[in-house]
């Protein structure tokens, strides 16, 4: 780093392919890094904002003040930092030649920090993504790469930041090969497989090898539950198109409102949230311990169903109205708690031929994953690497399909690439992006 900058871009031609695959071991690391702090400084705030002993009237304010504090710092510093992030990566490896802004990492980490303590219903993993893509897209050009190596690194950065967020390399890889890129023979797969992998063991060095659920062996009852698995993937698919014509109904709404107004807006979302707490403690945050509960077959038929109704009412007010979050943790909540529901209904009508709801809510977390966000097989590896747990694969496999099928038929446009649309940058689906390649969108956007 030392060399004089012609130098220095002459032995980058010379010796480009080495240099490249030396970032591609330090942005795993350091987004395995951010990614663990990211986690830490999460669950700090959020025990220093509850605590314990804390009075109730904490359930109602502090998600209003969080929500007032992130708005009015994307507002005003962060504007690209708003929202998941997914969107906001595509774009900047399709559209913008690789390029996301530092100011945007950091605004998004320190917001969605903010948001998250404060129990906002978002998540922190799509995030995650547009942080690990934005620090893999900062060290690309501060090295002088040329353009095509800089959006080369996205995915890199997004799939360390999801192996590292979830706790599964092998799901990080297919997220970014399935949907940030749209193509799963990409030829950047060796450098999205190392990236994930340094990631991964980053975060088993810090922070130890825990699954991010602990389910109990899953033993199929009678042959006739696949029936129930596959009434759940029609049920998983109709969740996910009602979830997502929600979420963009609500989110055109508010961005018909006063642009002056835009800073105040996240308030409607924490201010909803904060009055759902106040009378249901647990539809405050992320909410993976509650997840837990239904996995483990903890959880009464109606509590589920009513964290079901409010985690989708929530979430979606939250998203739509701007606050710094995702919705990938979200459906993984609405997914175990619709299928402990649809199991509890089963084995109390057939206890004879299926099982208790926790592995039903299992199922129904790859199935609402899969009819959200659209990846089926990263929804597949991505339940089975959390929970660890092969045996429920062919029931997942199942739902999954049924409820990407049905999800995919009744909203033919991915959650993704509609809100992308509602800001102004169309992207092409998954298979075009495969079959055309990231030029033509360049072009069209010029």
């Amino acid at each position: 780093m030392k060399l004089p900058a012609q130098k220095w871009l002459k032995h980058l031609e010379r010796h480009e392919e080495r240099v490249f695959l030396a970032l591609t071991l330090v942005i795993g690391a350091l987004v395995g890094l951010v990614v663990v702090a990211f986690i830490v400084v999460t669950g700090r705030l959020g025990a220093r904002m509850y605590p314990p002993d804390g009075a109730p009237w904490r359930r109602l304010v502090v998600p209003v003040l969080g929500a007032l504090a992130s708005g009015y710092l994307l507002y005003r510093y962060f504007p690209f930092a708003r929202g998941s992030g997914i969107p906001q990566t595509k774009a900047a490896l399709f559209a913008r030649e690789g390029r996301i802004r530092l100011r945007t990492v950091f605004g998004k980490f320190f917001c969605c920090s903010v948001s998250l303590a404060s129990g906002i219903a978002l998540g922190r993993e799509g995030p995650a993504v547009q942080v690990g893509a934005g620090i893999a897209s900062v060290l690309g050009r501060r090295l002088g790469l040329p353009p095509e190596r800089v959006k080369a690194l996205l995915p890199i950065g997004a799939s360390a930041a999801v192996a590292a967020a979830f706790n599964t390399p092998i799901a990080g890889v297919l997220f970014a090969l399935e949907e940030i890129m749209g193509d799963l023979h990409a030829p950047v797969l060796g450098s999205v497989v190392l990236s994930s992998a340094t990631a991964w063991m980053v975060l088993h060095l810090l922070l130890g090898d825990e699954p991010l659920f602990h389910v109990p062996p899953y033993e199929l009852v009678h042959g006739l539950e696949f029936a129930v698995y596959a009434v759940l993937g029609v049920v998983g698919g109709l969740v996910s198109v009602l979830f997502v014509k929600l979420l963009l109904h609500l989110r055109a709404w508010f961005s018909r409102l006063p642009v002056r107004t835009r800073w105040v807006q996240p308030v409607a979302g924490g201010l909803a949230v904060g009055i759902m707490g106040w009378f249901v403690p647990q539809s405050l945050g992320i909410g993976y311990q509650y997840v837990g509960q239904a996995l483990n077959g903890n959880m009464a038929f109606r509590a589920m169903a009513l964290l079901l109704v409010l985690r989708i009412l929530g979430t979606t007010l939250c998203y739509a109205s701007g606050n710094a979050g995702g919705i990938f943790g979200p459906s993984l909540f609405i997914g175990a708690m619709m299928g402990g529901t649809v199991g509890s209904i089963a084995h109390t009508l057939f206890p004879q031929y299926t099982a208790t709801a926790g592995p039903y809510a299992l199922v129904g977390m790859g199935a609402a994953f899969a009819g959200i966000i659209r990846v089926p097989m990263t929804s597949v590896i991505m339940i089975f690497e959390v929970t660890r747990d092969y045996s429920i694969i062919v029931p997942l496999m199942i739902s999954n399909l049924i409820s990407f099928f049905i999800s995919s038929r009744l909203q033919p446009e991915p959650i993704y690439e509609a809100l992308s649309r509602q800001d102004g940058i169309h992207l092409p689906a998954g298979e075009t992006r495969a079959r055309h390649g990231a030029i033509r969108v360049i072009h069209a956007m010029r």
